[in-house]
């Protein structure tokens, strides 16, 4: 902790020693600070020497705050202001002689709407909008605010920005297929200053994890879309985005390739490690065939259709089931075929 920081501490322990006082600390945007900031807090949290409110806008569990500051805390889920709260704000901020517009400006029932549909169940962001609104009749001579007053303001009003929330509906509705869905989110992110090139990043990530091999060109697409996000930014590289999103989008789906290399991966850890058979082993040097490696290796070139029976594991294992979808449909009529062949699941 920085010096100011260690003394705050200091103030809030004398202050429960000798006047039995409780300091309350009260941390925005918690999410910024770093792992060793938040750490430093733990002591004082669990010895009580604080109380910690922080507020953040990022998915608590999703990383945002450490696990032993976390476990150590209550979260409180604060949901948006629903429109007719919204109302009641706008009509104080209008009304109220001391704090606000005093009744010298006019709002109509359009222009009311309008604004509460802006602030998107945010108070602070309807007050950013309506004070925006309010200077701009007011530079024109008007005390009446109109609709076009409130769309203006609410142009250069900072969107609403769930990250890990946009995210996650972003992929979701790729993998569900809906491509107007995922355009939307594509634009929330943008709107909301999101760097793009993490954007791509996901669409690759993507077009593995939910289309593979169901659609093999989406991987090259969204890594074309990657690498044309690198080369030429925003605004165009939107343009890149918005393809690749479309297509994976529209894609047909499958995660055959994903749930295989983790079955694969879980085998590895948990099971006795498989040997290389004698016959795969490589025979490209002085004296492998003393050792017996590579001897029998079959070359699947030299078969008939480019294929041996010849076993390339040595135990029977099955990982990679294709879904009966776009191009996994003919692997899965293809590898059912080997399958049987070998007379093993090891295909």
């Amino acid at each position: 902790m920085t010096a100011a920081a260690d003394d705050r501490i200091s103030s809030a322990r004398n202050e429960a020693a000798f006047h039995g006082a409780t300091t309350v600390v009260f941390l925005d945007e918690m999410h910024r600070y770093s792992k060793a900031q938040q750490d430093a807090l733990l002591p004082h949290v669990e010895a009580g020497t604080i109380v910690l409110v922080g507020a953040t806008t990022e998915a608590p569990f999703g990383g945002g705050i450490t696990r032993p500051l976390l476990s150590r805390l209550r979260v409180f889920r604060l949901e948006p202001l629903g429109d007719a709260e919204l109302r009641v704000i706008a009509g104080r901020a209008l009304s109220d002689a001391e704090r606000g517009l005093g009744s010298r400006i006019t709002l109509d029932e359009v222009a009311l709407r309008q604004l509460v549909g802006y602030a998107s169940g945010d108070g602070r962001r309807l007050l950013g909008i309506l004070e925006a609104a309010v200077s701009m009749a007011g530079a024109d001579g008007r005390t009446a605010i109109e609709p076009a007053d409130i769309a203006r303001a609410a142009q250069s009003a900072t969107l609403d920005y769930d990250r890990s929330g946009v995210v996650s509906a972003f992929i979701k509705s790729i993998r569900g297929s809906d491509p107007d869905a995922a355009l939307y989110w594509l634009a929330r992110m943008l709107e909301s200053g999101e760097d793009p090139r993490f954007i791509a990043r996901r669409l690759v990530i993507a077009a593995s994890e939910d289309i593979g091999n169901a659609d093999p060109m989406g991987l090259p697409i969204a890594t074309a879309a990657w690498q044309a996000t690198e080369t030429i930014g925003m605004p165009e590289c939107r343009i890149n985005l918005a393809q690749a999103t479309t297509y994976l989008a529209c894609a047909p789906k499958s995660n055959a390739s994903y749930v295989a290399i983790d079955a694969a991966i879980a085998d590895v850890k948990q099971n006795t490690l498989i040997p290389v058979p004698m016959h795969l082993r490589d025979g490209h040097y002085a004296g492998a065939a003393k050792m017996g490696h590579g001897v029998g290796y079959q070359y699947a070139h030299e078969g008939a259709d480019g294929w041996v029976n010849q076993d390339y594991l040595g135990v029977d294992r099955q990982y990679y089931n294709p879904v009966d979808r776009g191009k996994e449909a003919e692997f899965l009529v293809r590898l059912a075929d080997l399958r049987s062949r070998r007379g093993t699941g090891n295909g």
